[in-house]
């Protein structure tokens, strides 16, 4: 089965997955195996079941995360894009000794979900503690749930609620606080309307038109969408970032339409940031940008 291309080099998921191997470490895979036309493995990428599963065989085998599972209708991400952004932040990082390692390295993640990618990826990959905020008291109470139940995560990952829907920093970094990176998945559309369009395309690419309600990758409203889309949340949380700015190394967000960096570059450097980089992911035909900014 074709696998996203032109990944970062360092990360693990490149080439094809081996699916037939992932089952056998994660067997609650098997059941959603299938035979494409070519006689290849495959899976029903229409089914968010089997994507999670696919996630869980993925998270296992590369990551050493035994247990991984969602509340029904979580946002359930696709792990080689997410794993790309670690290791483009630990670019960031890097100095003349190469990329940081250890607990020493803090990492923030802005709305973690209940499927707590970015610190998984981060702590396993790098070794870096990390702190996962949300404003969804039912996705941190699962992500405590995978954190409790994994020795490898256990003392490497805190979570704390946001409990103001008007911020996004303020009431998470507390005074002592100091991270090197954070990192943010921000809400892609300004409403569910747009939500459930691009999702119709998306399910019209997989051939599964008749089912336009179902998710493959899930999601609840506050993951999906907000007023104004990523455009106005990301300005806030640049806004915001102002006054944490001596206590947070890099601020980053994905960016997933393009048309947006040039107003978020603008927005960066009118708050006052040294530096402003634009990163571009690649995973096949899909791209993506990392935004990131320090004062």
């Amino acid at each position: 089965m074709s696998k996203p291309t032109r990944l970062h080099p360092r990360n693990p998921h490149q080439g094809r997955y081996d699916l037939a191997r992932l089952s056998r470490d994660f067997a609650p895979l098997q059941q959603h195996l299938q035979l494409n036309p070519t006689g290849e493995h495959t899976i029903d990428f229409s089914k968010p079941d089997a994507v999670q599963a696919l996630n869980a065989a993925l998270l296992k085998h590369y990551y050493q995360v035994a247990y991984w599972q969602l509340p029904p209708g979580y946002l359930c991400p696709p792990i080689p894009g997410r794993a790309d952004y670690i290791h483009f932040v630990a670019d960031l990082l890097a100095g003349p000794e190469g990329v940081p390692t250890g607990k020493q390295v803090r990492l923030l993640d802005i709305g973690c979900g209940a499927n707590l990618i970015y610190p998984i990826i981060a702590n396993r990959s790098y070794g870096w503690r990390c702190v996962g905020s949300d404003i969804d008291a039912v996705a941190l109470k699962a992500a405590q749930l995978m954190i409790d139940s994994n020795a490898t995560l256990s003392g490497q990952i805190n979570l704390r609620r946001q409990t103001d829907s008007q911020h996004i920093l303020h009431g998470v970094i507390k005074p002592g606080d100091a991270f090197a990176v954070s990192v943010c998945n921000p809400p892609f559309y300004s409403s569910a309307a747009e939500a459930a369009a691009a999702n119709q395309r998306k399910r019209s690419n997989l051939k599964q038109a008749k089912s336009p309600q179902q998710r493959n990758f899930a999601g609840q409203q506050h993951e999906l969408w907000c007023p104004g889309g990523e455009l106005a949340f990301i300005r806030q949380l640049i806004a915001e970032s102002v006054d944490f700015a001596s206590q947070v190394g890099w601020f980053s967000s994905l960016v997933s339409q393009q048309r947006h960096l040039k107003a978020l570059e603008t927005a960066a450097r009118q708050a006052g940031a040294a530096e402003v980089k634009q990163i571009k992911m690649q995973q096949g035909q899909k791209s993506s940008h990392l935004l990131a900014w320090r004062f």
